[in-house]
Parts: C-alpha cells; structure tokens; sequence
C-alpha cells in the first residue's frame, strides 16, 4: 500500500505545472515522452489488474509458492535501476488515448484509486494465485501488486531522465 501511495505521489510531483511542450518532449522520435509514460503506466495498471481478478477465478495453485518466494528480490527491484530496459507488450504502449494533460493525470489517480482500494478490501488470497511476468516468470497476485509500485517508480526515474535532458524545454 506505501508503494502505491508514494510512487503515484511522486509520479504527480514530477508531473506538475509542466508545459504542453515539457509534457510532450521526446529525447528521440522512438522514445516516450512524459505524457507516454503516464499514459503506459494508467494502461498497464489496468491490464495487470484484470488479469489479478481473472487469475483470481481460476483454482489457488498453493504448490507453486516455493518456485515464487525466491522471486521477491527481483519484484522489490524491479524500479532499482533503468539500465536493463524493458519492452512493453504491444498492449500497454502509449497511443494518445488521453491527449489532455489534465484528463491524463485525473485518468492516473482514478486508476491508482481502483488498484489501492481493490488491494485493501480483497479477502482472496492473493499468495496463491499466479500468472507469469514477461521476465520473472510465474508471480503471485500479492507480488503483481507490489510490480505496480515498482513500475510505477521505475516510470518516475525515466520521467526524471527526460526532464534531465539537455535539450527539455524550459518552463
């Protein structure tokens, strides 16, 4: 839950009073822009989302806890650095879906919300549920929720490299 509260608190300090042109900055063509990763951050967290509540349906695989538990150094360090770059599924990348800034960042405390509150009131147990991670392999739904967080800083660190950029516009 503090994961989820300070990387979206973080996310929104990085975000504020930032111009159309800061917003929409590209260190590169192929690169994401601020107003990308937000965007990807709010598409993901839905679509990991769903697929918690469809894993959910299916029968607990308890068996599979041994495999999984090791793995808790790798989710707790999935925002530790950015040198391994990531390739997101085709799913979650940025489209424009949101192209106002406002609406963007109204869409990413609405998503936070759902995610922080599905968390607090669930009574199933998230530890013996698994879907794999693109990297990781198979993580349970407790650990899905803690990527979350991590994603999200990790998204946080790459906003702070754009802003860094020699060439970020002023404000």
């Amino acid at each position: 839950m503090e994961q989820l509260a300070s990387s979206e608190a973080r996310l929104l300090e990085l975000v504020r009073g930032l111009t159309d042109e800061q917003w929409s900055f590209r260190e590169r063509p192929e690169r994401w822009s601020i107003a990308d990763n937000i965007e990807h951050l709010i598409v993901f967290e839905g679509f990991i989302r769903s697929a918690i509540a469809k894993t959910l349906e299916g029968p607990a695989e308890p068996e599979k806890k041994g495999d999984v538990g090791a793995k808790e150094p790798l989710v707790l360090g999935v925002a530790n650095g950015r040198s391994n770059k990531l390739i997101a599924r085709e799913v979650v990348r940025p489209t424009g879906r949101w192209p106002d800034r406002s609406e963007l960042v109204r869409e990413l405390q609405e998503t936070r919300a759902v995610t922080v509150a599905f968390a607090a009131e669930t009574e199933a147990n998230l530890r013996d549920h698994f879907f794999p991670h693109i990297s990781f392999g198979d993580l349970d739904c407790y650990q899905w929720l803690v990527v979350l967080g991590q994603h999200s800083a990790r998204h946080g660190f790459q906003i702070e490299e754009i802003k860094a950029h020699a060439w970020f516009p002023a404000a």
